[in-house]
């Protein structure tokens, strides 16, 4: 009985600890110490033991999770831990930029052979060219754009 009463006492901090040292594993070994707690009963006290180690887990899970997301983030720790606002931003360098951009001719500034630079209207941009190596020099078509850089096409594809 003691072990199995340590095996849930552990999993429950390490639970109550993944609150304050996010990743996963202290959440994920605490689960598997109250699961390992909950097959101990099973074995060591049969159905009747093994279901009130599975009814006091679903207790502990439920009164966890509510301490965790109804009062914890009212208090002055969880209101240093949860975040509030939303974090708004864009992967692309060029954000909205990019999509005014689509369409427009560019002029290949170095090699793209297949990424390097491109100026359109004077302003200098990294490019990948989807028509494969280019010189430059080259006349060139922006045809849309991914994470960091702009794809533009040569337009004169033979």
């Amino acid at each position: 009985m003691s072990l199995i009463v340590l095996l849930f006492a552990v999993g429950i901090l390490c639970i109550a600890a993944e609150v304050i040292v996010p990743g996963g594993i202290l959440g994920g070994a605490g689960a598997l110490m109250i699961f390992a707690g909950c097959v101990l009963a099973f074995m060591r006290h049969d159905v009747v033991g093994g279901m009130i180690a599975v009814g006091v887990a679903l207790l502990v899970t439920i009164l966890a999770l509510t301490l965790e997301f109804k009062f914890l983030p009212k208090t002055k720790l969880g209101k240093k831990a949860f975040l509030e606002k939303e974090v708004a931003g864009s992967s692309s360098i060029y954000g909205a930029e990019a999509r005014d951009l689509v369409g427009k001719p560019a002029e290949a500034v170095t090699r793209l052979s297949p990424t390097g630079y491109v100026r359109i209207e004077g302003t200098r941009y990294e490019a990948f060219c989807q028509s494969g190596q280019v010189e430059a020099g080259a006349e060139l078509q922006v045809v849309g754009s991914d994470n960091f850089r702009l794809i533009v096409a040569s337009i004169h594809s033979s």
